[in-house]
């Protein structure tokens, strides 16, 4: 007997470790071999109908980062950070004439002009289904030697990405839990307890955003990307396969924790929600005055920039309350 309850421990490890290194591949859409949008063909304009019709307030909160020089970013591959310079002030312009139209006009008429540059993974942003892969192909199948030119990508690029109108709702881990441990990942249980705890549902189509509370830290760049905590395989398993949920979102960087969970892939959280699954998702997001309001369900509205062929984009999402009463 004692040799059979230690062939069943033997076996039952066997599964448990099969299970959680189990072979990944890339997902094949249901919605055709040339979908590059992934789940957000959930939306439609009924749908988008329904929730807007829901509005009954002109509150509005923006749930996006400001954008500054020495912003926190992911910078551990030797990805460039956020510069900003001016290009034309107006004290230089009356000294470079730059117009040709002489001192007393450019006296008169003052002028200021800036550029930018960064990552395209920085700031409230959302991933487009290109961003990662899974051996040598991403989504639905494309590869970057059919779909992959000197100018990004011709399939899955941040342009393909529609406009977003769809019921959203928090999930206040941090209020729930109190304040997270460095590293810690947020499971399926803990999105289930807190989801009670607000009185929260969720239903297929929704955007789901998480909470870790590391949005408090935003201006200090140190403390905010110091050992945060993060979103675990568990739980996106049971947001995408039992809730059908649209579309992903968190206030934290890089959405999961580190280290990673499995010791062959070093961001499976990516690749399991965007190569697998073709679920996008927004990083670096603002919840704190949802947060603080309460605001548990909301008209999501959100737009990033149509960058063609990127592999993301930025994104101002707003959301506004619904059945207000």
């Amino acid at each position: 007997m004692k040799k059979l309850k230690i062939l069943f421990w033997i076996l039952l490890s066997i599964q448990i470790t099969t299970v959680a290194q189990q072979k990944e591949s890339v997902g094949k859409s249901p919605w055709g071999p040339q979908d590059e949008i992934g789940t957000l063909n959930m939306m439609t304009e009924d749908t988008r109908f329904q929730i807007l019709s829901q509005i009954s307030t002109g509150k509005t909160y923006d749930l996006s980062v400001e954008y500054f020089v020495g912003m926190p970013s992911f910078h551990s591959l030797g990805d460039p950070g956020y510069q900003y310079w001016l290009t034309h002030t107006p004290h230089g312009t009356v000294v470079d004439n730059p117009n040709g139209l002489g001192e007393e006009m450019n006296r008169k008429v003052s002028y200021t002009g800036d550029a930018i540059s960064m990552y395209t993974h920085m700031g409230t942003h959302i991933d487009a289904l290109n961003h990662f892969g899974l051996n040598g192909k991403i989504w639905n199948g494309f590869t970057p030697e059919k779909h992959l030119g000197d100018k990004g990508w011709k399939k899955t690029g941040a342009e393909t990405i529609p406009p977003i109108i769809a019921r959203g709702i928090l999930i206040d881990v941090e209020a729930y839990k109190g304040t997270l441990p460095e590293n810690y990942r947020i499971s399926a249980q803990d999105l289930k307890q807190t989801l009670n705890e607000q009185g929260t549902t969720l239903n297929k189509g929704d955007v789901v955003l998480i909470r870790t509370g590391q949005a408090r830290h935003y201006e200090n760049a140190a403390e905010y990307l110091h050992n945060f905590p993060g979103i675990s395989l568990d739980a996106v398993n049971w947001l995408v396969e039992e809730k059908g949920i649209m579309l992903l979102g968190a206030d934290n960087l890089s959405f999961e924790a580190f280290p990673p969970e499995r010791e062959d892939n070093w961001v499976p959280v990516h690749t399991y929600l965007l190569a697998e699954k073709g679920v996008m998702f927004m990083e670096q997001m603002f919840l704190e005055e949802l947060s603080r309001d309460k605001v548990f369900e909301f008209a999501f509205i959100a737009a990033s920039l149509k960058l063609k062929g990127a592999s993301g984009s930025p994104m101002r999402p707003l959301a506004i309350p619904i059945n207000v009463k």
